[in-house]
């Protein structure tokens, strides 16, 4: 059931986004947030909300930035804050290789062609999260390369991520940045208990009640029905196919297309199509067959 723009968090993709490319909002709750988690003091930076890398060819993955955070004059370091509420299994087992995937992207778009690797920006990935990405009850993982056979060695590769969990209890880490991933998880007024997060959460206001933000919302909110409601037909349309292949290979068994036409009422040449498909796909699932009927154009009727 769609919640209404004041009742989202800043966890939630559209707000905090939305909070992140309000004029004059934006860079002044970008310092507050780095300064918070990070102790991080910024006088000139450069905020891009959902800044998008392709993929340097159509077959290869490009990706989407929530926010893209650099810091301009000298050779300055870049971040990229992620919220992030995806706790499945599957997604959890892959935050690794995703992380290191935006910070290939961020690498390959930060070095201009001529320069040294010396230029190579510091690149620091956070990730907000209201579930324990590693299970270990951890407030803040922080993750940074090492060397196995010397792990005391210096070795600053300019990468680091952040792993902070809401609700972790274990660790180290201010006050101020455990009331601040409260408020974010759970971004009413009365978590904004301090002056910092007030000034917070008058930015939120500001943009909960903003009234082209809202239409803004609700167009998302139509554009993500749109597309459930185009998943649900193309569901359904595919469930229909896996049933008549099943009817058709039982039936093709004793029967001839234009027999099995007769008696089921199916097309012969849908017929004929579904048999040719399982014929050149012998290996394949059921579903994986009816996936590339679909590809292939709707089912005839």
């Amino acid at each position: 059931m769609k919640r209404k723009l004041e009742q989202l968090n800043l966890l939630d993709d559209f707000l905090f986004g939305s909070v992140l490319s309000y004029p004059e909002i934006g860079e002044a709750f970008c310092r507050r947030i780095l300064k918070i988690l990070l102790n991080v003091d910024m006088d000139r930076l450069h905020v891009v909300p959902q800044k998008v890398y392709y993929g340097s060819d159509t077959d290869q993955h490009g990706t989407r930035l929530d926010v893209y955070i650099e810091e301009t004059g000298g050779a300055g370091t870049v971040y990229d804050v992620e919220p992030d509420k995806n706790d499945s299994v599957e997604l959890k087992r892959a935050l690794p290789r995703r992380v290191r995937f935006y910070h290939s992207k961020i690498d390959g778009g930060s070095l201009k062609a001529g320069n040294d690797y010396s230029k190579l920006k510091q690149v620091i990935v956070l990730m907000i999260m209201p579930y324990d990405p590693f299970d270990k009850n951890r407030i803040l993982y922080t993750i940074r390369r090492t060397c196995e056979e010397e792990p005391d060695m210096d070795y600053d590769d300019g990468a680091a991520t952040y792993f902070f969990y809401t609700k972790g209890k274990k660790g180290e880490l201010s006050e101020e940045a455990r009331k601040l991933l409260r408020y974010m998880e759970d971004s009413r007024g009365d978590n904004a208990d301090s002056a910092l997060l007030e000034d917070i959460h008058k930015m939120v206001e500001t943009v909960r009640y903003d009234k082209e933000v809202s239409l803004e919302y609700m167009k998302v909110y139509e554009r993500e029905r749109m597309i459930e409601s185009r998943g649900e037909a193309k569901g359904k349309i595919k469930g229909e196919i896996l049933g008549e292949m099943k009817f058709i290979r039982n039936m093709s068994k004793s029967m001839k297309p234009d027999k099995i036409s007769e008696s089921s009422g199916l097309d012969q040449k849908y017929i004929e199509k579904i048999l040719a498909y399982i014929w050149k796909y012998p290996e394949e699932t059921d579903e994986a067959v009816a996936d590339r009927i679909l590809a292939a154009g709707k089912k005839e009727e």
